[in-house]
């Protein structure tokens, strides 16, 4: 039997490295941007029911992507600690792995199902809602609670499967559900035959009955490649958590300098509030698409990493970031061409001179946006959240006391508000790269030879 390290010198990326790589991107691209076009599909459902129920499908879908978005850990984990026991040729130890996130997965659906059903009527209250909104949001949410479990198993299956570097498992099952959460919404939500028109709460039912299946599916393929169900051991989900309490700082931090940044603009007038809510809209469906290449980046560095290959795993990093960059780039010219027809889209006339002015400062960030998601792709695959919420803290820090600065009353404090979100990024990107050239600090990824310092 060959070693961990032997296998690794076997493996495809060796002989053809940009084509392994965007073999593994390729797939990842395509499922993530199932979900956002099933969220478009599902307000042009409910929109035909009024205004009420869309705005209250707003306010729900706005609270569920804040509240599950908390839980990536769960495939970020599961994926580093899958394909880390794969490069050691620990076929059991991934197994494991992917068992415990599995069980995790499922028990805290089903906490933060029950948690938050109580509390639902103050969450709507939270976001505003009052009256028939509230009433149909709440009705809303009380139904895709019971998907909690289901979309949370899915996060730590897909996890295992792209640790084994099958991205094309969950990218058919991506396609498939949200396929099936169309089909259904058609059906639910206005009736066919003998099946009643549920109306809002058929968009909900729609939704949990393609997550189940979703869920199923991918743990059973998961199950089907591993070889079965390992017992869930304690050390793992121990593992799990510390991943999460650092990640979960990570994204909260994230998300308050967006919100942050959102208030800021906001406080200027309705028509930079507006304005930046297009930007922002459109640099998230970005963020999409580059997440692709971190997915891929932290398979091939953890699958190295645990092989004890080092040196390949260096590599995959420098073929990532190439990839990375080129894609900001490319981002940058068919955004600057898009640029009067995504005005036309999304705003109204009159906002779209306040739009054009802030669009290229918005727009120049995303090589460097780019390099900032393939790094933490990169870091995932060695394990170094600790470093990554460090870094968020310094990012955040630096653009919350950057924003507070600025003068809102000037004519350019809505360019200003993307300058420092740009400088927000590039702070992230900027110790992602210096983690792994010249390795800062213990840096996984150190080359031979080098001294690592403190984290």
């Amino acid at each position: 039997m060959t070693s961990p390290v032997e296998d690794a010198d076997q493996h495809e990326f060796h002989r053809h490295p940009h084509r392994a790589f965007v073999r593994l991107a390729l797939p990842v691209l395509l499922s993530l941007v199932a979900e956002p076009l099933t969220g478009v599909a599902d307000t042009a459902f409910v929109a035909r029911l009024g205004a009420t129920p869309l705005a209250a499908l707003g306010v729900a879908v706005t609270l569920l992507g804040s509240l599950f978005w908390v839980f990536n850990f769960l495939g970020i984990g599961t994926q580093t600690a899958v394909a880390q026991a794969m490069g050691r040729d620990d076929t059991l130890g991934a197994r494991e792995a992917a068992t415990s996130a599995a069980g995790t997965a499922v028990l805290l659906g089903v906490v933060v199902g029950a948690m938050a059903f109580p509390a639902l009527e103050e969450l709507v209250a939270f976001m505003g809602a009052d009256g028939s909104m509230r009433d149909d949001a709440v009705t809303y949410l009380a139904i895709r609670l019971i998907g909690a479990p289901a979309i949370l198993a899915t996060m730590a299956a897909f996890g295992a499967l792209r640790g084994l570097q099958d991205m094309r498992t969950p990218f058919w099952i991506a396609v498939s559900l949200n396929g099936m959460n169309i089909a259904l919404d058609g059906v639910l939500i206005f009736g066919a035959g003998p099946i009643p028109a549920f109306g809002l709460r058929g968009a909900a039912w729609a939704t949990v009955v393609s997550q189940w299946f979703g869920a199923t599916w991918a743990l059973l393929a998961a199950r089907r490649v591993l070889g079965g169900v390992a017992r869930v051991r304690l050390g793992n989900v121990r593992t799990l958590l510390v991943v999460g309490r650092d990640l979960v700082a990570r994204t909260g931090l994230l998300l308050l300098f967006l919100m942050l940044a959102t208030r800021e603009a906001t406080q200027i007038g309705p028509e930079e509030g507006a304005a930046q809510q297009a930007v922002r809209q459109v640099w998230m469906l970005a963020a999409f698409l580059l997440d692709a290449f971190a997915a891929s980046a932290q398979s091939l560095v953890g699958f190295f990493v645990g092989a004890g290959a080092f040196r390949a795993a260096r590599r995959v990093a420098g073929v990532a970031c190439l990839w990375a960059v080129a894609a900001g780039f490319g981002l940058v010219a068919v955004l600057a061409v898009a640029r009067d027809g995504i005005a036309w889209l999304l705003l109204p006339r009159e906002v779209h001179p306040i739009f054009v002015d802030v669009w290229m400062a918005a727009i120049l960030a995303q090589p460097l946006n780019a390099l900032a998601f393939v790094t933490d792709g990169i870091h995932w695959g060695t394990g170094d959240y600790r470093y990554l919420r460090n870094v968020m803290v310094l990012a955040t820090s630096a653009g919350a006391l950057s924003l507070r600065a600025i003068d809102l009353a000037t004519p350019e404090a809505f360019v200003a508000i993307w300058v420092v979100t740009a400088g927000w990024i590039g702070i992230r990107a900027l110790f992602g790269v210096l983690r792994v050239w010249p390795a800062i600090g213990a840096a996984p990824l150190a080359p031979p030879g080098v001294t690592s310092g403190p984290r």
